[in-house]
């Protein structure tokens, strides 16, 4: 996911975490600095889908503006295999578990 916040606060004349906390607080959205400055700085991890809607109320924007969807870069044989996954059919290095044929199994703990 790609996290445009900058972009869009920039199209409202935003420039810093200062002024973007100044927009959130006119809607009644109270985060900390800290808090503005790490949305501000990075993608976050996780916003609250409440904190969302007030982020695209104070700037006038909507989800699909914040949040850009991606595709997954993988490579090689692990796209090869999620494909094969995702198609329904076995890739060349599925494991499949054994059951073990050493005899019949202790149900008591080891000494």
């Amino acid at each position: 996911m790609k996290w445009n916040l900058r972009w869009v606060a920039a199209r409202q004349d935003i420039w810093r975490p200062t002024d973007l906390l100044a927009a959130f607080r006119r809607v009644g959205f109270n985060p900390s600095l800290s808090k503005v400055s790490a949305l501000w700085g990075g993608t976050p991890v996780t916003v609250r889908l409440d904190d969302l809607d007030l982020i695209c109320q104070a700037l006038g924007c909507n989800v699909a503006d914040l949040l850009e969807a991606e595709p997954a870069a993988a490579t090689g044989a692990e796209s090869e295999e999620r494909r094969a996954v995702a198609g329904g059919e076995e890739g060349p290095a599925r494991v499949r578990p054994v059951p073990r044929r050493d005899g019949p199994r202790h149900l008591r703990p080891p000494n």
